[in-house]
């Protein structure tokens, strides 16, 4: 194999695997679309159903049509007793995310329907699993803290339902919208790891519990999710201002990676990244506590003088959420609860124009061996 060719297959970066006309990323000009429209358009003027509609349909919806959307989600934001008592067996100190794949995978059990690959059962599923997915995630985060579990209010959105579930007081609006574009941002990104994953297991035709589960075992790792849970441990290490640059200093001199900074996608400004540097401060200003989007401030600036890099979608949404008082650890599952519109939508996409996606790998191991008895080795 040639060095280039080696180059470029490795991870497959740059190999086109499918085609999908859901969401697209422009790496050179800093611009993600989801059907047809720009990022910024939507965090400007939509909502994260509106947003869900339009992954799963290739439009936005009609005002009508919209309410019966948001209604459905809101009566299946419930999640099955059963469900319940099994989250109370596990152990207080299992990551939030192995809680998630797990439980994502039970609830299967409860979903007669869920098997079905037609477009129809396929929609039920994964309105139900869009549903659901924010009411576990703050379930557990009660459970494991010995809370009881807040029931989720039929009459909120997603956004809005997830933070009064987490902390048992209803959002003030302007907090609720900003989670509610955090959701939008956080939607879909093209063919990323866990995307793959999904379309990768619903090309098999198993069914979309199966799938979303696969996806959700991708994001937990820590080369696709979790960067924003890191960025936030390296502020709290840095601990303030003055203390950025000679950090920086010695984790540069030492060839350690900077969370946050880089992408392997866009070569400029994520413009995910531009919403949140924006919420950061707001929100640090809001609260009094503007250190840590100075110091974020500050780190970005560095890097590109020094290294010429970008800040990504997980920078700023560190300190966002951090402000917002969500525990660190929840940062992945809330990128779970958002991502679950972009694999469910690509889950569609691939069941109704399914073909099992099988590619080859180039073998570079020894031939022509000859095997030796045992007791001549």
């Amino acid at each position: 194999m040639s060095t280039a060719t080696e180059s470029t297959a490795a991870g497959l970066r740059g190999v086109v695997a499918a085609q999908s006309k859901i969401g697209d990323v422009n790496g050179e000009e800093g611009i993600l679309i989801y059907q047809g429209y720009d990022i910024h358009d939507l965090a400007e003027n939509s909502t994260f159903e509106e947003v869900v509609f339009l992954l799963w349909n290739a439009r936005l919806p009609k005002k009508d049509e919209l309410e019966d959307f948001k209604g459905r989600f809101q009566s299946n934001y419930g999640i099955p007793p059963e469900i319940v008592g099994m989250l109370k067996t596990f152990p207080k100190d299992a990551e939030p995310m192995d809680v998630l794949r797990t439980a994502v995978s039970a609830l299967d059990f409860y979903d007669r329907e869920g098997h079905g690959t037609d477009r129809e059962n396929a929609m039920n599923a994964a309105v139900k699993l869009t549903a659901q997915l924010p009411t576990l995630v703050a379930a557990w985060d009660r459970i494991r803290n010995g809370k009881d579990i807040i029931a989720p209010d039929k009459s909120l959105n997603i956004a809005e339902n997830f933070l009064y579930m987490l902390r048992g007081e209803k959002p003030e609006a302007d907090e609720a919208r900003m989670f509610d574009i955090c959701l939008i941002l956080h939607a879909d990104h093209e063919l990323n790891a866990s995307t793959f994953t999904t379309r990768v297991v619903a090309g098999t035709l198993a069914d979309i519990y199966g799938a979303v589960t696969a996806g959700i075992a991708a994001l937990a790792g820590p080369l696709h999710g979790g960067a924003n849970t890191a960025v936030m441990k390296t502020l709290l290490e840095i601990g303030s201002l003055e203390n950025v640059e000679p950090w920086l200093d010695k984790t540069l001199e030492e060839k350690r990676k900077v969370m946050g900074i880089g992408h392997a996608v866009y070569k400029t400004e994520d413009p995910r990244a531009t919403w949140l540097r924006k919420f950061s401060r707001t929100l640090g200003e809001k609260k009094g506590e503007t250190k840590w989007f100075e110091m974020s401030q500050k780190l970005e600036k560095l890097m590109h003088e020094k290294k010429g890099m970008f800040p990504n979608v997980d920078f700023y949404s560190a300190s966002v959420y951090y402000l917002m008082g969500i525990p660190l650890d929840l940062y992945t599952p809330i990128f779970a609860i958002s991502r679950i519109s972009g694999w469910t939508g690509h889950i569609l996409e691939q069941y109704g124009n399914n073909k099992l996606i099988r590619p080859r790998a180039e073998y570079i191991g020894e031939r022509d061996l000859k095997y030796t008895p045992i007791d001549e080795r």
